[in-house]
């Protein structure tokens, strides 16, 4: 127990240094952009100052660096549940379940479904769908594999993007438009309320996939290796799909898919931190965070007064930098 004990105190200064990033992004990004901010008037609530910083740029980065945080969290865990490098939040179907039922939405005209936005609520709802769906298909009476799993998202997957793409094909131009616009991935300025009730859903399912994470390790491992020291192996697998697709779900709904991050922050920080996700989860979403803030921040000043889909952004700036970790991994092993 010392041992372990001690382990994991030489972790906090890189969760520190972590957290620290995020602050930064947080305190920094809000002050970009196309229109300078007069602070002493913002905060002292004078026109439009206050309203450019508190209620447009403020939430925007808010809303970002979760989001960013969340889907960080969800590929480390994807990639320890199936042992797979590549497997991102989006490997197992979930978001493009939220995708299809976002595009039906939009398709359809529809505006409000429970008193919700009508994308919001329809792609929640495809989400839980694919869930269910993909539970079904790997599960194996009381047994559930990694590999069922993945070979049932990557089907249900490509399944929902064949429909994606033909709702595309047969809708008008205004609604094929749209269409585009949100599988590229964006972030808006949403109320605090919507921040709040995102923030609620995700964060005790990242605290619960952190408080894990000596049981990821060991699954990290392989399943056999995990159930021959005692590790509940369905229980978790089970626990971590559900944990992973809330996660993906409850974002992507409110942003499109918003690639790269899942699979560039995890991959990075494996590199230099290792592989223990006691470490890995929390650093993964203070990072995560910040690169999505900072990304999100070029995708509206760099065209300014022109938007660009923060989706395009991190494929252009994630794109590049995971070809070159995979090169410096490559060089390396060869030293």
């Amino acid at each position: 127990m010392r041992s372990e004990g001690g382990g994991a105190a030489r972790f906090w200064p890189a969760i520190a240094i972590s957290a620290g990033v995020a602050l930064a992004a947080l305190c920094m990004t809000p002050l970009i952009g196309s229109t300078s901010i007069d602070l002493g008037r913002a905060f002292a609530g004078q026109s439009p100052y206050y309203e450019i910083l508190f209620l447009t740029r403020l939430p925007r980065v808010l809303l970002a660096l979760l989001a960013g945080g969340v889907l960080a969290s969800a590929g480390v865990l994807f990639q320890a549940l199936l042992r797979d490098s590549l497997a991102t939040p989006y490997t197992l179907g979930v978001s493009s379940g939220a995708s299809l039922g976002a595009v039906l939405a939009i398709s359809f005209g529809w505006r409000e479904i429970a008193h919700l936005p009508a994308v919001w609520a329809a792609a929640g709802a495809g989400a839980g769908l694919v869930l269910f769906i993909v539970l079904g298909i790997a599960s194996e009476g009381r047994r559930m594999s990694s590999f069922t799993l993945l070979l049932a998202g990557i089907s249900i997957n490509t399944i929902c993007l064949a429909l994606i793409l033909f709702l595309q094909y047969t809708a008008r131009f205004a609604q094929s438009f749209a269409i585009v616009r949100w599988l590229m991935g964006g972030l808006e300025s949403v109320s605090y309320g919507v921040i709040a009730a995102l923030a609620a859903i995700t964060l005790p399912v990242v605290g619960y996939v952190f408080a894990k994470a000596r049981e990821w390790n060991v699954l990290a491992v392989g399943e056999n290796w995990a159930m021959a020291r005692g590790v509940p192996v369905n229980r978790l697998m089970l626990g971590g799909y559900i944990a992973g697709s809330l996660m993906t779900a409850s974002v992507t709904a409110l942003t499109g898919p918003i690639g790269f991050v899942g699979l560039v922050v995890p991959h990075a920080l494996r590199i230099r931190l290792g592989a223990d996700h006691r470490v890995l989860v929390p650093c993964a979403f203070f990072w995560g965070a910040a690169f999505l803030a900072v990304c999100d921040t070029i995708a509206r000043t760099a065209l300014a007064p022109t938007e660009l889909p923060v989706g395009v952004v991190t494929a252009l700036i994630g794109g590049p930098a995971f070809i070159w970790l995979l090169r410096s991994r490559r060089r390396s092993l060869w030293l």
